[in-house]
């Protein structure tokens, strides 16, 4: 009687132990990667083209949209899905590795076809 009280004690302790250790049980947050801004994409997929120029200082894009960049002879395409549905940061977050020198920021507004 007495072990199978104590197998119930350890049984209990190892559960409750296991059930508190286990850090795939909870969600991903945001991590401000690229990934969190949305995907690369073909370019045939653009809604519309968006040119970088010198005086480009920032950009406006609404959530959901696919927005092709270009800037001089280098191009690529994005399908913008953030969480939350706004969001604001720098292109260079999600462009590919020597897009353009100068900063340019992104404002992602919330997908028309959900606004209230």
């Amino acid at each position: 009687m007495l072990n199978l009280k104590r197998a119930a004690i350890a049984l209990a302790i190892t559960g409750f132990a296991a059930a508190t250790q286990i850090p795939g049980a909870q969600a991903a947050g945001w991590a401000g990667a690229a990934v969190d801004y949305g995907t690369p994409v073909t370019t045939a997929a653009a809604d519309r083209v968006i040119n970088i120029t010198a005086d480009t200082k920032y950009v406006s894009v609404n959530n959901g949209e696919t927005v092709q960049f270009k800037a001089g002879d280098k191009m690529f395409t994005w399908h913008f899905d953030t969480f939350p549905e706004e969001a604001r940061f720098d292109l260079s977050k999600i462009a590919p590795a020597g897009f353009t020198a100068m900063p340019v920021r992104v404002y992602v507004a919330s997908n028309p076809l959900y606004r209230g």
